[in-house]
């Protein structure tokens, strides 16, 4: 008989399935979603506005096999929810939820198809790809049409009742204040995998993040925030499997819930809770990436693993005119729909979790543009983003955008309303086309070292809101934005296909590898101005893992399928120029650290204080004149000096002791540039804090105020105003 699409009831019964009824449930609450351990049972509630019964399935402890199915017995406000007495934490199950198989009308209800609580706190088990996965038979003519018998258990992970208990001890957030932020993004995996102190069977897992060499090393560096690129539960792509690749970055959600079982040393989540208080001992907070702007059941043609066979017509956001296709705004097939109350309810709830469950202490949202999309367009003031500004725990974390998709007005960099900071690929560009030699970039420069404020200075919004950074996961790593011209992705599969083309690198004479000097110290040199610029510029800088010691993935950058040597970090393989840079990082850091004048709460605009007369931020040509518009439009010019005034504080602003006056020089031109420097009120000399040209400076010369100094071709140079002739401000070296 060839399958016809209808109501799930219209077909044939389980085959091959030993299961017995269950009689004992009782009634249970509609609230908490998700299933609920109470000391004496378990509260089992599913939303789903569209289904006709819901099936709780148990199974043994490995998941292996199914022992009992059971009806939810009540339906409350669209969920339906039963209470189990006799179940208990380690309990294993998933569902089965019955309704219309109409794909045409948007539904996809096939109780064949077993499906993951999208509250489950754990899972148990990974995907094995099967065509049973599918709720459509997988060749059929017609498409996803057809209606697929096959029982889907055996290929599915499934749920595990937890229980939350912990003890937090002396637990605190670290609460470090935005001016003082300085993310540090890693993977759990890459970080661990190949560190020599992390033992073998640790590897790879929050265990292994955990252990005090790896902790130790991430403080000794200054940065004060890990952010982590995804750990919620998701999948590895049936294409990538069959190649023999993994999904290695994570943004396949199927659980916003459960930390990924492949980062569990162990059986249970409170491993994830054990690296967080150790990082927080530490000092550090911990940052979750995280994707809440699509699954991993893909478009029509994907599998049916929770979302879609719960109440497909509720999650995804549908096309209004034919709903039996997926809006696509995140080019991975679906987008959840945050405009059902229940879907956002579900995002608010997951983030609220992982801040009083788990103690994190923010996140990272992974194309936020589309969370903040309505049906009409992109919204500021949306309900998620509103949901998030007035919630009193998610109002009081760090909330940082990626504010950009592929959907109708998706780039929004500058477009999120005041408590959220964004990720800034302005920045990003600008830098690299700076350092490059791109002609012209003078006027980007200046307004991205000052926070952007071009982009940010509105609403009360604060520099910190501009999530400054040159490398991150997606891209070439710092060493390799150096070394390469083009990408090398022949890896992935895809005939170097895949990846950005546009990369704003340059290898400097020789495509990767060489043991020519003259490359290699000009890209050591180039590595140390964009390392510069970013952490001296104003806002909030984020260090990619590894670019402080010179990782490469040997020109990879879209290494997301990389679960291997390109990937991991290779502690043991540091030289000794990637010692070298791991100094020179930390000391950039330290007086970043030491000088507030560097991270202001205010933003540097060059405004005039009269009572003062001083100006925040004046922006010098190398003959020490102060810039004129002909100055700034003069293509060819390349060499700038930014004179940061310590004196000059907002009204109000009490001063502090180490508001020092600075002198940023930069030159990517590549000769050497005879720079003036300038005379300032009260300063006897300027003290040489870095040179990029000049890495193992540590206590410069001083040089007198109107003395032409010659800043070398392709360097960065930081100078401190000292008042008596060597005697230093503050002791930033040290």
């Amino acid at each position: 008989m060839r399958d016809q699409p209808g109501t799930a009831e219209q077909h044939a019964p389980f085959r091959n399935v030993h299961v017995r009824t269950g009689s004992r449930i009782e009634e249970g609450s509609p609230f908490p979603l998700g299933a609920t351990w109470d000391g004496l049972g378990v509260n089992f509630a599913l939303f789903t506005a569209n289904a006709t019964k819901v099936e709780l399935c148990l199974f043994d402890a490995e998941g292996r096999r199914e022992l009992e199915r059971i009806a939810l017995p009540e339906y409350t406000d669209e969920v339906w929810h039963g209470y189990l007495p006799d179940a208990r934490p380690g309990t294993v199950y998933a569902y089965r939820v019955h309704g219309a198989y109409e794909p045409l009308a948007g539904h996809r209800f096939n109780p064949n198809k077993l499906l993951l609580d999208p509250y489950a706190k754990a899972h148990v088990g990974s995907l094995r790809w099967s065509d049973a996965l599918f709720g459509y038979r997988v060749g059929s003519r017609q498409a996803d049409l057809g209606f697929d018998r096959r029982d889907s258990a055996p290929a599915m992970p499934k749920c595990r009742v937890v229980d939350p208990a912990f003890t937090w001890g002396r637990d605190r957030p670290p609460a470090i204040p935005w001016t003082s932020t300085l993310f540090y993004e890693t993977h759990v995996r890459g970080h661990t995998m190949r560190h020599p102190a992390v033992p073998e069977s640790l590897r790879g897992t929050f265990a292994g993040m955990m252990q005090k060499e790896v902790i130790d090393y991430i403080r000794s560096l200054g940065v004060t925030s890990v952010e982590l690129l995804p750990i919620h539960a998701f999948v590895d792509d049936r294409y990538l499997i069959e190649k023999g690749l993994r999904n290695y970055w994570g943004y396949n959600s199927i659980g916003f819930f459960a930390p990924d079982p492949r980062y569990l040393a162990g059986p249970v989540i409170s491993e994830f809770k054990e690296m967080v208080a150790h990082l927080h001992d530490a000092g550090i907070e911990v940052i979750l990436d995280v994707v809440y702007n699509h699954t991993a059941e893909g478009n029509e043609m994907g599998p049916t693993l929770s979302f879609k066979g719960i109440d497909n017509a509720s999650y995804y956001r549908l096309l209004p005119d034919q709903p039996r296709y997926y809006i696509n705004d995140t080019g991975t097939g679906n987008t959840l729909n945050l405009s059902h109350p229940r879907v956002l309810q579900m995002v608010t709830d997951s983030l609220r979790y992982w801040v009083t469950e788990m103690h994190v202490d923010g996140f990272r949202f992974d194309l936020a543009t589309i969370l903040a999309r309505e049906p009409y367009g992109f919204d500021e003031g949306g309900g998620f983003l509103d949901s998030c500004r007035q919630d009193p725990v998610l109002s009081r974390v760090k909330l940082i955008a990626e504010p950009w998709d592929i959907g109708p007005g998706g780039y929004q960099v500058g477009g999120f309303p005041p408590g959220w900071a964004e990720w800034n690929d302005r920045f990003r560009d600008t830098v690299r086309a700076y350092w490059k030699g791109d002609e012209g970039r003078l006027p980007d420069l200046a307004a991205r070292v000052t926070a952007s404020g071009d982009v940010f200075n509105r609403r009360g919004r604060k520099p910190w809101s501009s999530v400054n950074f040159v490398t991150a996961h997606d891209g070439f790593t710092l060493n390799d934005l150096v070394s390469y011209n083009d990408k090398h992705n022949m890896a992935n599969g895809e005939e170097n296909r895949d990846g950005h083309s546009h990369n704003l690198s340059w290898n400097h004479g020789t495509e990767g590898a060489t043991d020519d000097p003259a490359i290699l110290e000009l890209r050591e040199r180039q590595k140390r101005n964009m390392l510069a610029t970013l952490l001296f510029a104003q806002g909030t800088p984020m260090l990619l893992a590894g670019d402080e010691f010179g990782r490469s993935q040997g020109g990879n950058n879209n290494a997301y399928c990389q679960d291997n040597e390109i990937s991991w970090l290779d502690w043991q393989g540091i030289d000794d120029r990637g010692q070298d840079l791991i100094r020179f990082v930390r000391r950039l850091i330290r007086i970043r650290q030491m000088h507030p004048l560097l991270r202001r709460g205010r933003f540097l605009t060059g405004a005039y204080n009269g009572d003062l007369d001083v100006k925040d931020v004046t922006w010098l040509t190398p003959s020490g004149e102060e810039m004129t518009p002909e100055h700034w439009q003069d293509p060819h010019a390349r060499c700038l000096g930014m004179l940061m005034d310590g004196r000059a504080q907002p009204t109000g602003i009490p001063r502090t002791g180490n508001d020092a006056t600075l002198l940023l020089v930069f030159n990517s031109h590549h000769e050497e540039v005879p720079f003036t420097l300038p005379e300032v009120a009260g300063g006897r000399a300027w003290a040489t804090l870095v040179d990029t040209a000049r890495p193992d400076l540590e206590n410069g010369e001083n040089l007198d105020p109107g003395e032409v100094f010659g800043v070398p071709g392709r360097s960065l140079l930081l100078f401190e105003l000292v008042r008596p002739r060597g005697h230093r401000v503050s002791p930033a070296s040290e």
